[in-house]
């Protein structure tokens, strides 16, 4: 059976939250996508794009790291280029992780969190975190590679209670 669909080729996910009020710590929220071979879809992430980097082959690539969420509308970009990504990648998962550099944190305690994934002019989705507000930590979305190769999505909010390491290691579970 043909398609006339292409699949996702490069999306953007912005994030956004209100600076903290003045004399608290700063909230640093972290945009975090995890990267998983086909021998390994839900093990432990081939690579992660984290705080101010980008993947080995330049593929996924974190534009802006803020850490105050000081700034008009979104403050932290990534951009995904899926249809580069070599074949042996399957899954990419997206998710946003507190800083508990300060002492704990969830969702529901910072002010006007949002994140969106887009495809260049088409909002994919946009969550403002209310489901998961005593989460640290939550899963935005899942890139599949289909049979014939095109890469899909698939937004689904899941928040976990953890430091942003452990997160790292759970979020593709």
């Amino acid at each position: 059976m043909s398609t006339l669909s292409k699949g996702i080729e490069k999306v953007e996910v912005t994030l956004k939250w209100d600076p903290s009020p003045l004399g608290t710590p700063d909230n640093d929220l972290d945009i975090v996508a995890a990267t998983y071979t086909a021998d390994a879809p839900h093990g432990e992430p081939a690579y992660l794009v984290h705080f101010d980097s980008r993947s080995p082959d330049g593929t996924i690539t974190l534009n802006r790291d803020s850490r105050t969420g000081q700034g008009f509308g979104f403050d932290e970009i990534m951009t995904l280029e899926l249809d580069r990504l070599a074949e042996t990648y399957t899954r990419v998962i997206v998710g946003v992780a507190i800083q508990q550099a300060e002492g704990r944190k969830v969702f529901g305690d910072i002010a006007n969190t949002a994140v969106r994934i887009r495809e260049g002019y088409t909002d994919l989705t946009e969550h403002d975190f209310t489901e998961v507000a005593g989460a640290t930590a939550a899963t935005v979305a899942e890139f599949t590679r289909d049979e014939g190769g095109q890469w899909r999505f698939r937004s689904g909010l899941r928040g976990f209670d953890t430091d942003p390491h452990a997160f790292t290691s759970e979020m593709g579970r």
